[in-house]
């Protein structure tokens, strides 16, 4: 093993061991991990032919040593030390919230979530999961949503190439042992994520089974639970959502929920990202373990209530797809798509998008991946482009009731160096807009579906009207303030 890793990288302990009987049961294993008068413990794990590891995300630069501790006396006590270094350019460390409603990185770089769905893009073969990486190199995704577990659905009809679980001899699945295979391939394609700088959204549950994962029994559920984040947690860009559409899952109670994440928060050493993603109904997610509001909703103006309600980042990871399936949440237009990411970003939120065009091989991007055919993509990566150079920390929305007492849900400012005012499906001509009287702002005309940006003459203050906006829908003024 090397004895340095970067901060934010993983450090592991690699052990030889019993492999009699069944060892995910039989052997536990773990790391304290000091430095100075810091310890840190992280749960190891059984990698198969004997053996264990313990993976460690260093977050300090400096010398660390570690102790391991077990049940077995040849993995117990053993000692070493590495050093931590400075990490390389594009490791920023992991995600957390910022500023209540916003992310950032471990660093204090900010982080806005632009995100897409490909739910079982890794179960599909080495040559379309190649695909899937290469088209992200281009994309402008930094979080994709995928399940551990395989899907079965619409679209989804073939075998994943492995299970997460060995098989029986009558040909079920054995709940205590798992197939490392499975999970070094989970493993490598959310390593190759994270060197791509996109988040993995882990989603460890979902109702869409045939294979009887989504009814393992509660003993069955935190086992895995508990392999999986003492597996996965070292890498800097997981996040964990407990379902996708939950309140589908009749074989759970909110009990269940709320048992799972009370498990990956104790188990998980560097307390990544944690949500819970809904079909009908909200899960509460003022409830402490969660640490951001993940939502299926079509209506984007209510994003700013759902911060207020909740004060908590609002990730609308589904609002639809662009796409031309026979289903209604799978065939929104390419404007309709980048016009809700335009509504949810001025509500002070952040959107997912998603994409399913019908495919002769049944190669949707939302569930396997591939290549990209929809138009929204470029003018998302419009929008976080924008919001990177005038709005890094997030928008915030402006109070809905304007001046004069009419209700506005158009309006969002990052302190007061940068207005944002969408339109949507409004066209006005003329607009009378609101700024701080004491500071002097330079305005753009924006046209998100275009991507142009045309500067309006002249410095603004205070309340005027502008007589010379477009009269289309679908456009959008930013005011900058001039130093």
């Amino acid at each position: 093993m090397s004895n340095s890793v970067e901060r934010w990288d993983i450090f592991e302990v690699k052990l030889n061991g019993p492999s009699e009987g069944n060892p995910f049961v039989d052997v536990q294993v773990a790391a304290r991990f000091s430095y100075k008068h810091r310890e840190v413990v992280v749960d190891g794990f059984y990698d198969g032919d004997g053996v264990y590891k313990v993976r460690f995300m260093p977050d300090t630069v400096g010398e660390w040593r570690y102790e391991t501790v077990s049940n077995v006396p040849a993995l117990n006590g053993k000692t070493g030390s590495f050093t931590c270094t400075e990490p390389s350019a594009g490791n920023h460390g992991p995600v957390h919230v910022h500023n209540t409603y916003h992310f950032a990185y471990a660093d204090g770089a900010p982080h806005i979530s632009v995100g897409t769905t490909c739910y079982v893009w890794n179960h599909q073969g080495d040559e379309l999961e190649e695909l899937t990486l290469e088209t992200l190199r281009s994309a402008p995704f930094n979080k994709m949503r995928m399940c551990i577990f395989p899907k079965h659905y619409r679209f989804n009809a073939n075998e994943p190439p492995h299970f997460a679980y060995e098989r029986k001899a009558d040909g079920s699945w054995d709940f205590k042992r798992f197939n490392p295979e499975f999970w070094r391939h989970l493993e490598k394609r959310v390593g190759q994520l994270r060197d791509l700088g996109i988040e993995a959204d882990l989603i460890l549950f979902h109702p869409y089974d045939r294979w009887g994962f989504a009814d393992m029994g509660a003993e069955n559920d935190d086992f895995y639970l508990r392999y999986a984040v003492a597996r996965l947690a070292s890498y800097r860009n997981v996040w964990w959502s407990m379902a996708n559409e939950y309140d589908l899952m009749e074989s759970k109670t909110m009990a269940d929920w709320d048992r799972f994440f009370r498990v990956v928060q104790e188990s998980d050493p560097y307390q990544h990202l944690r949500s819970i993603h809904n079909c009908r109904g909200f899960y509460d997610h003022n409830k402490p373990w969660v640490t951001h509001q993940s939502v299926q909703h079509s209506d984007l103006e209510a994003v700013r209530d759902w911060r207020e309600t909740y004060r908590k980042p609002v990730v609308v990871d589904e609002c639809k797809y662009e796409g031309n399936i026979d289903m209604g949440w799978g065939n929104i237009s390419a404007q309709e798509m980048v016009h809700r990411f335009w509504q949810g970003t001025v509500g002070g939120g952040y959107v997912g998008h998603g994409e399913t065009y019908l495919h002769p091989e049944d190669i949707l991007w939302w569930a396997k991946g591939g290549k990209l055919h929809g138009e929204s993509p470029e003018r998302i990566a419009f929008l976080r482009k924008l919001l990177e150079e005038n709005a890094p920390h997030g928008l915030d929305p402006l109070p809905p009731v304007g001046k004069w007492g009419w209700v506005r849900r158009d309006r969002a400012r990052s302190g007061d160096s940068y207005y944002l005012f969408y339109f949507g499906i409004a066209q006005p001509g003329r607009f009378e807009f609101e700024l701080p009287e004491d500071k002097k702002y330079k305005l753009d005309i924006i046209d998100p579906w275009g991507m142009t940006i045309t500067p309006v003459e002249g410095t603004y203050s205070g309340q005027f009207m502008l007589d010379n906006l477009p009269s289309k829908p679908y456009h959008a003024v930013q005011a900058r303030m001039v130093e």
